[in-house]
């Protein structure tokens, strides 16, 4: 089993990646499917979310209101610890589980959004990054998810550097051109990690 990390900032395109390599025979754990799964209604995890900042973070049906938690904790590192706290422990251990039911010759790829920030590069065999640059960050924000300029900005600024990413990076996406040219990166990529995981002609790393 050859177990890839895969991230990148903001906008970078990470999403569009992450579909690309489970097209090609990857299995994909998506951290930020597993974020909504372990506070999802009735488990624990939403639970403890509600113990922690109160029972103003749920909507009228019992469900978790991203937007008013997201209120408390944007901007406030001290809140966003906690709920990283009660939040992260439950994504790994869930990743776990996934990851332990994948077959022996699998090509698993976690795509975590915060895994630099996290500190989590040195869990993997190979760390993947999405990569460019923040000009074109902003411009997807803010052109294409309408987001305000201040906002996109704050955002940008709320993740690691794009030079702390590439200096953890094993194998780097450059996704600042067409689609065209990001599947053609793709596959360059799939390639390596074929050949990493053993599967390939050349497997000497």
């Amino acid at each position: 089993m050859l177990r890839v990390g895969l991230t990148g900032g903001i906008g970078a395109g990470k999403s569009a990646v992450s579909a690309r390599l489970a097209e090609r025979g990857a299995v994909v754990i998506d951290s930020d499917v597993l974020a909504r799964e372990v506070v999802a209604k009735g488990t624990e995890g939403l639970a403890e979310v509600v113990t922690e900042f109160g029972p103003g973070v749920l909507t009228a049906e019992g469900d978790l209101d991203r937007p008013a938690l997201g209120q408390i904790v944007f901007g406030d590192a001290a809140a966003r610890r906690k709920l990283e706290a009660i939040v992260h422990p439950r994504v790994r251990a869930r990743a776990a589980e996934i990851e332990a039911g994948a077959p022996a010759e699998a090509i698993v790829v976690h795509d975590i959004p915060l895994l630099v920030e996290t500190g989590q590069a040195d869990r993997f065999d190979v760390v993947v990054i999405v990569d460019v640059p923040v000009d074109v960050q902003l411009e997807r924000l803010t052109a294409q998810r309408g987001m305000p300029d201040t906002e996109a900005k704050q955002r940008i600024a709320s993740q690691a550097s794009r030079e702390d990413r590439l200096a953890v990076a094993g194998l780097v996406v450059d996704n600042s051109g067409s689609l065209d040219d990001l599947d053609r990166r793709v596959d360059e990529v799939w390639t390596e990690l074929v050949r990493r995981a053993g599967h390939g002609p050349d497997t000497k790393r």
